[in-house]
């Protein structure tokens, strides 16, 4: 092990707590990272940077490790998630001089990397390659990030370590020693739970108790194994550690235990020279609080592998006037994008942080299309019948780009068909039975839909699959019927008078949002889709999909593993 310095800087938490949907803790290592000692290697730091304002500010940071090229953070980042927002995240890697200062010569920059928080915790493990000034690659350094859903219904456990007749380790003075939980992942990486304190010069320690979430301990499930590495932390040297030992368990018998649980810290080398060789102390679990509140939420579905498919419908009725003109509200400007870009723009760049092959339908309305020009409520912009997807928001944008100029605006504002086409896809995905897919149609169109009834029925049986819909308004129109689709003002029905199962619309006028910014309105109209995701899940009593765990791992099974020298 190497000699760990505290880090001084509080968690802080990325947005104010009053809208927060949930709360992530990030974990973070690094792997080859450069050599910019001369006489030993790094003491690298990462710092936490986020975006606000187009600004970047320090978040936090994590401790200094020691003479490491491959380090393990022990410290957490805490943050507020909200999926309505980009969230903009900078992880810059430093070699530290000194106690606590960054340094400022390039030498000392070690490496960075850009990215989302949807980024990471919809990959739930990020691994990307850190950078260097000017995109240069910072040779085959790498940085992982871990991110874990910490929320008050997760549940909790606190725990108590002590240990006894430990092996002396240092030639004047006794062993001091510290204790390292790791947590073995599906698939079979490592991953720091925690790193108790360091207690000087005592063969039987003990720790301070600690808490920690069953999500970041073994993500609630009770048989993950855990492994446990007790280590004499040299401080002098700054470097490895004179002794480790090894063992591994899973969580059934501490759970299930009424009394004390101890294990035997084994050395391989000594076990193998000496015959009579029992152990090199125990580590001993003194006590263990567990509070249990499972109560499933959006990031579990997220975290459990649930991609969100974003579809586009646009109005191309003749109301938006000719595209040619600039006063149309399908006119390109080069310059400026018109509403309609606007706002597909502000949530399709939230959405496809959810979506893993970054595919995107795009459909239209109320046109007259080649090659017959024949009116069409439901038609895929790129004219691909079999293959409606675009390449990320981008094609989406180029494919309504292109289009325009082949098209005849028409109508009427019929949205009923493309709802229908929508839910009968989510409905397939309902059928699977797992939280595999969810949909999220965004409608944008420049007046009230002239099929109410259908629209309102469509919407209903729409309520049953996993789907969510958004109606941007665009232009000047009065948009005060539509308000009747969004449910606000009371349950939708049916023109037969069956009620929605759920509020699955968000209807806003995007006049509303013109002075303020695009992230502005992708707050207000995706703010309400977490809570209609859990409600579709928790209706059908759909747990979030787990990864398929080894069930023939031997309980307690002792790992051999070589002591670093």
């Amino acid at each position: 092990m190497n000699d760990v310095q505290e880090a001084t800087s509080p968690a802080t938490s990325l947005s104010g707590p009053a809208t927060c949907v949930s709360k992530v803790e990030l974990r973070v290592s690094c792997k080859a990272l450069l050599d910019r000692d001369t006489l030993n290697k790094s003491d690298p730091c990462v710092m936490l940077m986020v975006q606000t304002n187009g600004q970047w500010t320090e978040l936090d940071r994590t401790e200094v490790i020691k003479s490491n090229l491959h380090p393990v953070f022990a410290k957490v980042f805490s943050l507020d998630y909200y999926f309505e927002e980009v969230q903009k995240l900078r992880f810059e890697v430093y070699d530290i001089h000194g106690t606590h200062s960054i340094g400022t010569r390039d030498d000392d920059f070690l490496g960075g990397v850009e990215c989302t928080l949807g980024q990471i915790v919809a990959q739930k493990k990020m691994v990307k390659p850190l950078l260097l000034k000017y995109g240069k690659y910072a040779g085959k350094s790498t940085i992982t990030v871990h991110a874990e859903e910490i929320s008050g219904n997760n549940g909790y456990v606190e725990l108590s370590f002590c240990a006894k007749k430990l092996d002396d380790k240092d030639l004047f003075s006794k062993s001091d020693p510290f204790l390292e939980i790791y947590r073995i992942n599906d698939d079979e990486t490592e991953q720091l739970v925690h790193r108790t304190e360091v207690i000087k010069n005592n063969l039987n320690p003990v720790w301070e108790p600690f808490k920690v979430s069953l999500i970041s301990l073994c993500s609630c499930d009770e048989d993950r194994k855990l492994k446990r590495r007790l280590c004499n932390c040299c401080i002098h040297f700054h470097y490895a550690s004179h002794f480790t030992s090894h063992f591994a368990s899973d969580l059934s018998p501490v759970f299930s235990a009424l009394f004390k649980v101890t294990w035997d810290c084994v050395n391989p080398k000594y076990k193998q020279k000496k015959r009579n060789y029992k152990n090199s102390g125990v580590v001993i679990l003194s006590d263990l609080k567990v509070e249990l509140h499972r109560v499933y939420s959006f990031l579990d579905y997220i975290m459990g592998g649930c991609q969100i498919h974003f579809t586009v419908a646009i109005d191309f009725t003749a109301s938006n006037g000719d595209p040619r003109n600039s006063c149309s509200l399908h006119y390109i400007n080069p310059y400026q994008p018109n509403e309609y870009l606007k706002a597909l723009i502000a949530v399709g760049e939230i959405c496809q942080d959810y979506d893993s092959d970054k595919r995107f339908s795009a459909l239209g309305f109320g046109a007259r299309i080649p090659p017959n020009y024949e009116v069409s409520h439901d038609f895929a912009i790129n004219f691909n019948p079999e293959d409606d997807e675009c390449e990320e928001i981008q094609g989406v944008v180029e494919a309504y780009q292109n289009c325009l100029p082949k098209i005849q605006l028409y109508g009427p504002t019929n949205v009923s068909p493309i709802i229908n086409r929508i839910a009968k896809l989510a409905a397939g995905d309902g059928n699977i039975k797992d939280a595999s897919r969810y949909h999220i149609l965004l409608i944008l169109t420049d007046g009230v839909v002239t099929d109410m009834a259908d629209t309102r029925e469509a919407i209903v049986r729409a309520s049953y699959q996993p789907l969510s819909i958004i109606i941007v308004g665009v232009g000047n129109a009065d948009f005060t019927d539509m308000q009747i689709l969004d449910g606000d003002d009371g349950v939708l029905r049916s023109p037969k008078g069956e009620p929605v199962l759920r509020d699955i619309v968000q209807f806003v006028p995007f006049r509303d949002f013109k002075t303020a910014s695009p992230a502005a309105l992708a707050k207000c109209v995706l703010a309400e889709v977490p809570k209609q995701v859990v409600e579709y899940y928790s209706h059908k009593a759909i747990s979030p999909m787990c990864p398929v765990r080894d069930l023939h791992t031997p309980i307690l099974s002792p790992v051999a593993t070589t002591p670093t020298e």
